[in-house]
């Protein structure tokens, strides 16, 4: 995945596999939990891809331990889809800046993925795929509600070694990663295994290797 030649938009070579991923993905592709018809509890996350020091990254933030709903688990930004957000894409990148602080006028939104259901808080949820064509400092804008934002190598997540099955009490079984200090797992870690299959980046990993849910984030996936 070295960075290659520019295109006509702007982006980079490397960014190519991930503008099909969400030109052509369906949600079944991604998830085995889709929408019910006519469902309106919307909410939206932010897939922010960046070229880092090292290669392509993507921004991840961490809630905060003290939260009621899943804290301490490693998140993309977003949350819920407000009246006054003319779409689901507005609505990612406004709570990636209110969670982070990252200035929009870097962010270029090229697509969104199928929406996709999250049982345990009833929404539907729009993943938003951006470029960040011009990285910004991000770090947690209020404590009481993300922990800290951290730019993550994707080099990182493909790495085999950071790779395993999460179980959970609940008897929930599904991709993890380990990377830069963080846990990911649940819906994040699930979307995140998907769209690096199908960009065609996964690299072979072990699911004999099985990893119980931290502690400090034993909520519900």
């Amino acid at each position: 995945m070295s960075a290659g030649p520019a295109t006509g938009r702007a982006l980079p070579a490397w960014f190519a596999p991930l503008e099909h991923v969400a030109a052509t993905a369906r949600a079944a592709d991604i998830s085995t939990f889709v929408p019910p018809p006519g469902h309106h509890r919307r909410s939206a996350v932010l897939l922010l891809f960046g070229a880092g020091p090292t290669g392509p990254d993507i921004l991840l933030t961490e809630r905060a331990a003290g939260l009621r709903a899943h804290p301490g688990q490693v998140a993309f930004p977003g949350g819920r889809v407000e009246p006054e957000d003319a779409d689901a894409a507005a609505a990612a990148v406004r709570e990636a800046r209110e969670e982070t602080g990252l200035d929009e006028a870097g962010v270029v939104v090229t697509g969104t993925l199928p929406d996709l259901y999250l049982p345990v808080s009833d929404y539907a949820v729009t993943p938003v795929l951006a470029w960040w064509r011009r990285p910004s400092p991000v770090d947690a804008v209020d404590r009481t509600e993300v922990a800290r934002a951290v730019r993550v190598p994707v080099a990182e997540l493909l790495e085999p070694a950071h790779r395993f099955l999460v179980a959970h009490p609940s008897g929930y079984v599904g991709p993890g990663f380990a990377a830069r200090g963080l846990f990911v797992w649940g819906f994040t870690a699930g979307v995140l295994d998907r769209v690096l299959a199908l960009a065609g980046w996964e690299r072979p990993w072990s699911r004999d290797r099985i990893e119980p849910v931290p502690a400090t984030a034993t909520d519900t996936p």
